[in-house]
């Protein structure tokens, strides 16, 4: 991740490396320098408990390749699959764009873009799921 710039709100944390860091009351950016750090802004991650959907679980694996909790090696086939699994389902155009971005975004190991992507189909996903009914 050579050259990410992080803005962060007031009070925002993100996870370095395994550590968790709190900006302080003033907007700041912070240079990220060191190649493959694991860097995760905390109001992206997907807790757990809510890992409960498709897309959910594909962003999960995701993320926890930024946090440093997964094998980017392991992790890709993993993403790949679930992408393939999803574009089953997302058929409209614009889906289609954000699963193609988010499968050359693991392609060329730039997990957070692929999660960004797929982040991006949550809210239509919750519309599928609702029209879909219990």
């Amino acid at each position: 991740m050579s050259g990410l710039v992080l803005k962060l709100a007031p009070r925002e944390r993100v996870l370095i490396n395994g550590a968790v860091i709190e900006n302080g009351d003033k907007r700041s950016r912070l240079a990220i320098l060191t190649s493959n750090a694991h860097i995760l802004r905390l109001r992206d991650a997907i807790h757990p408990e809510e890992v409960n959907t498709p897309v959910r679980r594909v962003c999960y694996i995701a993320q926890l390749v930024l946090s440093g909790d997964a094998d980017p090696r392991e992790a890709r086939p993993q993403i790949i699959r679930g992408i393939e699994q999803l574009s089953q389902v997302f058929t409209d155009h614009d889906s289609r764009s954000h699963l193609t971005l988010a499968t050359e975004a693991v392609l060329d190991a730039q997990f957070y873009q692929a999660m960004k992507s797929l982040r991006s189909l949550l809210p239509r996903e919750a519309r599928l799921m609702a029209a879909a009914g219990p």
